[in-house]
């Protein structure tokens, strides 16, 4: 299909068609070539529709030809995506170079594929055809697409290729009516991935952030908004949940920031070991949509992380998706949207759309698999009212609201204990991986912290409270951003917990001698240690702390009775 430049308004083209298009359909504007995409048809005319162009619109005149694809924008999934750096459109900007360039130059990497299907196997979407390594740990399950021909089950595997090396776009499969297989398919970016069944939210997603994990929780396939004003600590924060969480894919969106923060990510990355094996960046995608490119293209950026995040899920892994951020996304919505008629907040069920695309779920396969979802909100002063992140709460189950102050303390993470919340508390609280004692930890932390913002010294009790209330937040809730040999084991930071709340038992079973109130050099040394000697020497260190207590509290008492006997 054809048709012409009529006008060109900023980041829209108006272009008169021939005859009728599709919403959304991919389309070629002009001499250069330039992406776009089919956003609106105009009112005053059924033979117009706007075309959002994801290039530079410099130099597009009035009647240069439009070429419509026939089909939405689409992207070619397969092997290769891990380790690299894609735009918003998935084009690679740094690493294996898997997807086809600009002139339709196929692929040149080849990749080692393992049969796993059998000749006069039954084909059914999602069934698995065979295995491809990446990296040191990764393995790739080649998937028949979700979107083949419902008639493929009555047809079974007739041919099958042996173990080899393949390109992205040799067939590895054959059905016994011709239908063939490689080892990618193309999938529109905002049509999600159809899935037998949702599953309950009631597995555990490790951040690896104790104040995350201990006091508001996330679960695996559910949604969270991390949300704080200019310098609280928002893009350190996801940078340091993209490092230490434990998921088998990480998709990182840059969405309207710095032009270089995907290269200080790709960097710090390749050199930092990842949970369970590998570096980082092995299991890791960077998609690329800063603030210096087209608005229309952090919108695509957003839709192609989730459309890879359902990728990787129906071949049964845990993936997270970190879209940094929806603020500046609704921005880039807003100054397409100012060049349109008639479409004044869509942005805002284009965002649920997104939302909908995150969960547990039982996939086609027959396997388990999960989409977490980080959005992050940049609220002016840091106004957590404003309609973006208000927006994102009602469609979320966690919320990490940072906060000013304590991010001017050096405080990380800097998270404001009273306005932060989590939904999945009780649905996570028979959790194995959690603890037994996870939800008493959890009130018992909750329950000290408030309290200790009442208390004003005028006790021994109010005096400890208020002292190991601080241990608590500096020692326990507090971390190193840049360490993370202490993060990655739950079972760690659950054993800190429980030597922390026998303390707090212990003083004031002996009445908070003075000597409790000099502990924290000694607990900072103890905190030190690896997990294996940990519970030894806690426990000795525990005894001797409990006699010297003793000891103190039955001088103070000889003291108070040879007074008074004075």
């Amino acid at each position: 299909m054809k048709g012409f430049v009529s006008r060109v308004s900023g980041p829209v083209a108006t272009v008169r068609v021939e005859s009728s298009v599709r919403a959304f359909e991919a389309a070629r504007v002009g001499r250069a070539g330039l992406s776009g995409e089919i956003v609106g048809v105009r009112p005053d005319s059924a033979l117009e529709v706007d075309v959002a162009l994801y290039g530079d619109p410099s130099g597009l005149s009035v009647d240069e030809e439009v070429f419509f694809a026939g089909e939405p924008l689409t992207v070619e999934l397969g092997p290769g995506l891990l380790g690299g750096v894609l735009d918003g459109l998935g084009r690679s900007l740094h690493g294996s170079g898997f997807y086809l360039g600009e002139d339709g130059s196929p692929p040149q990497n080849r990749w080692r594929f393992t049969p796993a299907a059998a000749l006069g196997d039954e084909a059914f979407p999602g069934g698995l055809l065979g295995t491809v390594a990446e990296g040191s740990r990764f393995i790739h399950r080649v998937l028949i697409p979700p979107d083949a021909p419902q008639a493929v089950r009555g047809n079974p595997v007739s041919w099958i290729a042996s173990e080899g090396d393949y390109s992205t776009q040799d067939c590895v499969c054959r059905l016994t009516d011709g239908t063939e297989f490689s080892l990618s398919h193309k999938r529109a970016i905002r049509t999600p991935r159809p899935f037998v069944a949702r599953l309950p939210l009631d597995r555990p997603f490790f951040t690896g952030l104790r104040a995350l994990d201990a006091l508001f929780p996330l679960a695996e396939g559910g949604i969270a908004v991390l949300s704080g004003g200019p310098g609280t600590g928002k893009t350190v924060l996801q940078q340091s949940l993209a490092r230490r969480c434990r998921a088998d894919v990480v998709i990182c969106v840059n969405c309207g920031g710095r032009g270089n923060e995907t290269a200080e990510l790709l960097e710090d990355f390749s050199g930092i070991p990842a949970p369970g094996g590998g570096s980082l960046i092995e299991r890791t995608i960077l998609i690329s949509a800063p603030a210096n490119v087209p608005p229309a293209m952090r919108e695509a950026a957003v839709c192609l992380a989730m459309t890879a995040a359902e990728f990787y899920r129906d071949m049964g892994y845990s993936v997270v998706a970190l879209v940094d951020s929806v603020s500046r996304w609704e921005e880039a919505s807003r100054e397409v949207e100012a060049h349109l008629d008639g479409s004044e907040g869509s942005f805002y069920a284009r965002f649920a759309r997104h939302c909908q695309r995150a969960g547990s779920v039982e996939t086609l396969g027959g396997r388990r698999g999960a989409v977490t979802l980080l959005n992050t909100t940049s609220p002016k002063d840091g106004d957590f009212s404003d309609s973006v992140t208000q927006a994102a709460l009602r469609l979320s189950g966690a919320f990490w609201g940072l906060d000013g102050e304590r991010a001017q303390a050096r405080c990380f993470p800097a998270l404001s204990w009273g306005r932060s919340w989590s939904l999945y508390g009780d649905a996570l609280s028979g959790a194995r991986e959690m603890g037994e004692d996870w939800l008493e930890s959890r009130n018992y932390l909750l329950d000290v912290l408030s309290r200790s913002g009442l208390a004003r010294a005028q006790s021994d009790e109010e005096r400890w409270l208020l002292y190991h209330s601080d241990t608590l937040r500096n020692l326990y809730l507090r971390q190193n951003a840049a360490d993370f040999n202490d993060s990655q084991n739950p079972a760690r930071a659950a054993m800190l917990l429980r030597f922390l709340v026998a303390l707090d038992k212990r003083v004031r079973k002996v009445g908070f001698p003075a000597e409790a109130f000099s502990v924290r050099s000694e607990l900072v040394r103890l905190f030190a240690l690896s997990e294996e000697e940990f519970p030894d020497q806690a426990q000795e260190w525990l005894k001797r702390f409990t006699v010297v207590a003793d000891f103190a509290v039955a001088d103070a008492a000889a003291v108070v009775v040879q007074k008074a006997a004075s």
